[in-house]
């Protein structure tokens, strides 16, 4: 693998919507520099750089105030990238790491001084090797206070995780819905199971994000809209959005991140929707000691 790629729109246009103040893209990413933060052995993508400079230029850019950093599958269980870029957020950022389930306290209590909330788990076969959901859980019970825990799946496997996500003790926040199938609507088959998720307890959360990964029409992601709106109204105190950029394994159909903003009023058509999709809820989550504020 030396072609590095990129997979990001280099000129994205200015959204016609505005969010509201102190609005957080609660799911994004950063890629190395990579002569500063090396790519895992085990990347199955290489891509360019996607640095903080470039996140926080396009965050300004949007309308946003603050960013959620995810650890991508590119660095592996090195968070260095993740950490340097909250560290020059200058406040504004806090992040998920992925871990070595064998980690030790001391590393877990530095991730969270360096601002980490949580960890993610990844079931996608395409971009992990390795899931092993027993040792998973046994990191999910030694995680600092207030964390969480971060599932990526997509839902043809939903049913074999549902043990597996019962037994994790803390909050869930689920990467975009499950992956489900939006062309079927929102009464469609995956839709119903992710609901069905929801409800098993109260705790699960959802980023209700990524219409051009789910709807296979493509822009203007009508289908998107139709399936995940009722989803965002029925379990609105739960939901999150964020860009998903720089959009890993999508620069062979590269979204444009203004559009991608404007999809918001179409899944939270109401101002009090979009004030809990974009700043209460994510506060809630990842700035506890502000969100009184909010």
């Amino acid at each position: 693998m030396t072609d590095r790629i990129v997979s990001w729109h280099t000129s994205p246009s200015k959204p016609t919507y505005t969010p509201p103040p102190g609005a957080v893209d609660a799911h994004c990413h950063v890629f190395g520099p990579m002569a500063q933060f090396p790519f895992s052995a085990k990347a199955k993508y290489l891509p360019e750089d996607a640095g903080p400079d470039m996140l926080f230029a396009l965050r300004d850019h949007l309308g946003f105030s603050r960013n959620v950093i995810v650890q991508a599958s590119c660095h592996g269980t090195d968070n260095a990238a993740t950490l340097d870029a909250i560290a020059k957020s200058d406040g504004k950022a806090r992040g998920v790491a992925v871990v070595d389930p064998a980690i030790s306290e001391a590393d877990l209590d530095a991730l969270h001084e360096g601002g980490i909330r949580g960890i993610r788990f990844n079931f996608l076969k395409r971009l992990v090797d390795d899931a092993p959901k027993d040792r998973f859980l046994e990191v999910s019970k030694r995680l600092p206070e207030g964390w969480h825990v971060v599932i990526y799946f997509e839902a043809d496997i939903l049913e074999d995780l549902r043990p597996f996500m019962d037994a994790i003790p803390v909050p869930l926040v689920i990467d975009h819905m499950g992956r489900p199938n939006v062309a079927q609507g929102p009464d469609g088959v995956d839709m119903k199971a992710f609901r069905r998720l929801l409800d098993s307890r109260d705790d699960i959360w959802f980023k209700a994000t990524c219409p051009d990964r789910l709807d296979p029409a493509g822009s203007p992601w009508n289908a998107f809209a139709k399936a995940v709106a009722p989803l965002v109204a029925d379990y609105q105190d739960r939901a999150l959005w964020g860009t998903d950029w720089p959009h890993p394994n999508m620069q062979d159909a590269i979204p444009d991140d203004g559009h991608l903003v404007d999809m918001i009023p179409r899944i939270a058509p109401t101002v009090e929707l979009q004030q809990k999709l974009l700043v209460i809820n994510p506060m809630r989550l990842y700035w506890p000691e502000d969100a009184s504020q909010t």
